[in-house]
């Protein structure tokens, strides 16, 4: 089976980010992971509660459920001009389960 597809949180709005789990899981890669370090932690949750709530115009595209199935909290060493630093990195596995709606003529 496959790896989950990794998505980066950085800092674009909220509705890029949204819209990158619906092409993904339009493209068939129903499983996944948002990836988001240091002050992008926020915005990787509210990008995984509004694909969950399904909330939104471009959330409406996501499959039937959208369910949260782990989160980890783990931090990495990057180096920099100062040395070493760590940072906080926030992982969120979401996993998208039943038919994707159809586009809607306009």
């Amino acid at each position: 089976m496959s790896d989950r597809r990794e998505i980066f949180i950085g800092k674009k709005p909220l509705h890029a980010y949204v819209r990158a789990v619906v092409m993904a899981m339009e493209e068939g890669n129903r499983a996944v992971q948002l990836v988001a370090r240091g002050a992008t932690i926020s915005r990787a949750v509210d990008v995984a509660e509004v694909c969950r709530r399904r909330s939104g115009h471009i959330a409406q595209s996501l499959p039937e459920t959208v369910t949260i199935d782990q989160l980890a909290c783990e931090s990495e060493e990057i180096p920099g001009e100062d040395g070493v630093r760590t940072v906080s990195v926030l992982r969120i596995d979401l996993t998208g389960e039943g038919e994707v709606p159809a586009a809607q003529e306009a």
